[in-house]
């Protein structure tokens, strides 16, 4: 009996077929990318806001104020009696009815400086110019309930958590398609719930979802993509982050077209509902089906693929070597039990955390400097893609090994340079940030390939979302990183990043090399690398 490579490799590694699937799938890492990064837009500051005095919507309904009147009569007063208040946070702590002047509101306080007023703390009674721009003005995340927009993209994270973990299961358990399929219709069902939350609360439970759904979308597509492809296209794995870019650089044209956060939010939830018109195109993993004992099936999507690419399968072709491995239900022990599966999974989790932990920050930290925000945030996105680039011409000459290390070397180095750079030179302090970003990406992107070709087909769905739930962790722990060290000195972030970076560095130098080497099906494959 064939093997499974030898198989398809008669059936073709790359061809028309494979094509096709790839590119149906790599459409998910748009919408991925778009929900990942989605807070920026969804989550703007407003323009302009304050505190309304009570009473003051209905005297401005009685005297035919504008918005404009309003703000002036409440907060330019304000402002001229302390400088120091805004009049977003806080307000006067008085009370208009219909007794007050339409002309003179504070004339019945007589010869009162507005200085010598009482300030009340603004609660609840903020009044936006642009109501609906952002999530900020629908739920009042401003003042003291500011730390509530950073909660919004933790929950987001936290829904990537469990996603990796629960859909990464079921996904090695239940088949690759199917648990891609439910989670592209979860993605889409609480994409819109999202949108139309009628409280603070019901956005967090379905952005909760919507982050495990979507999670459970990127993570299975890019398993099932990497499992229909030979050894030698297995770069595959690496093409597909460029659509994960290609989604950061198209988010910011979507937020300048849509003005409102429920347009945005709409627009990039919606297209997964087109997603589940794959289930008539896109097999199920024929590499899963073996090791679910199932190779007659497995055999006919391999006629099929051979079929598509135009060759044809040998007649003694009747089935296909099944792993004698043992099926169990995946668990963390399978990852850790022998010694080779525990040195990846260790290293591979650290890798992962640091990656996106030094990433985030990065890409905040260019974001604090201020400008146009539509813009930089497009530059930002296309800053990554030289990065896939750049993997796709060394990966398949030098290995996986040695780009991945020199990657996080270079981002190391990178960090700490910039750290120690005078201030008075900007444009310089920035080229080196941006190429501490392009080389944190490119650890970022190979350690995706990495981590699919380190584990058996048993484990593998399982074992790529495990250790990249560590991704969402540090995409957790990031903006409380740098903006608390930042607060004690601004460039402390980044020699903390400089130092993750370099101990990542070293630490991959001690994984297998993968180049050219069959996918492994057993935890023995694994142990032999």
């Amino acid at each position: 009996m064939p093997s499974f490579d030898e198989v398809l490799k008669e059936a073709g590694e790359f061809g028309r077929f494979q094509k096709r699937v790839f590119f149906l799938l790599s459409q998910t890492g748009i919408t991925f990318s778009s929900l990942f990064a989605s807070v920026v837009f969804l989550g703007r500051a407003p323009d302009n806001f304050w505190c309304r005095i009570p009473g003051a919507a209905e005297l401005s309904e009685r005297c035919g104020w504008t918005l404009e009147d309003e703000r002036n009569f409440t907060v330019l007063p304000l402002h001229l009696g302390n400088e120091s208040v805004s009049g977003e946070c806080e307000r006067l702590d008085v009370t208009w009815d219909t007794s007050v002047s339409c002309t003179s509101p504070l004339a019945r306080y007589g010869n009162h400086s507005t200085g010598s007023l009482p300030l009340a703390t603004c609660h609840n009674n903020w009044v936006y110019e642009q109501p609906r721009s952002s999530i900020i003005s629908e739920y009042d995340l401003v003042c003291g309930n500011a730390w509530m927009l950073d909660l919004s993209q933790a929950i987001l994270n936290l829904g990537f958590l469990a996603g990796a973990f629960i859909l990464g299961y079921a996904a090695d358990r239940y088949g690759r398609i199917l648990i891609y399929l439910l989670s592209c219709l979860g993605v889409g069902i609480c994409g819109i719930i999202v949108a139309f939350s009628p409280n603070f609360t019901v956005f967090l439970i379905f952005r909760f979802l919507q982050g495990m759904f979507g999670k459970g979308t990127w993570m299975t597509c890019y398993v099932l993509v990497t499992e229909i492809v030979g050894s030698d296209q297995r770069i595959v794995g690496i093409v597909i982050q460029i659509f994960f870019t290609l989604g950061i650089i198209i988010l910011p044209g979507i937020a300048y077209l849509i003005p409102t956060w429920q347009g945005i939010q709409l627009a990039i939830s919606l297209p997964n509902f087109l997603f589940l018109l794959y289930y008539w195109v896109v097999p199920e993993s024929p590499r899963w089906l073996l090791t679910r004992k199932k190779g007659e099936k497995a055999l006919k999507i391999m006629r099929n693929i051979a079929k598509h690419n135009g060759k044809f399968l040998s007649p003694h072709y009747s089935e296909i070597t099944i792993s004698n491995e043992e099926v169990s239900n995946p668990s963390f022990l399978d990852l850790v039990r022998t010694p080779q599966m525990r040195r990846n999974t260790l290293i591979l989790m650290y890798a992962w955390f640091t990656s996106a932990l030094i990433y985030q920050g990065l890409v905040m930290r260019l974001g604090i400097i201020g400008g146009n925000l539509y813009l930089d945030f497009f530059i930002s996105g296309a800053v990554e893609l030289p990065a896939a680039f750049l993997i796709i011409v060394t990966i398949d000459r030098v290995g996986r090994r040695l780009p991945f290390a020199m990657s996080n070397i270079v981002a190391s180095v990178a960090c700490l340079i910039t750290a120690f750079l005078p201030e008075d030179i900007p444009w310089l302090k920035t080229t080196v940030a941006t190429l501490g970003r392009l080389s944190i990406t490119i650890a970022f992107e190979v350690v995706y390939l990495v981590n699919s070709e380190l584990y058996p087909t048993t484990l593998r769905n399982f074992g790529v979302s495990l250790c990249s739930s560590l991704c969402d962790l540090g995409g957790i722990i990031a903006p409380f990183l740098l903006f608390r060290l930042a607060a004690i000195w601004l460039e402390l972030p980044l020699i903390i990043f400089s130092i993750l970076a370099a101990v990542c560095g070293l630490l991959v130098l001690l994984l297998p090399e993968t180049k050219g080497i069959p996918l492994p099906e057993t935890v023995e494959d694994v142990e032999q690398l």
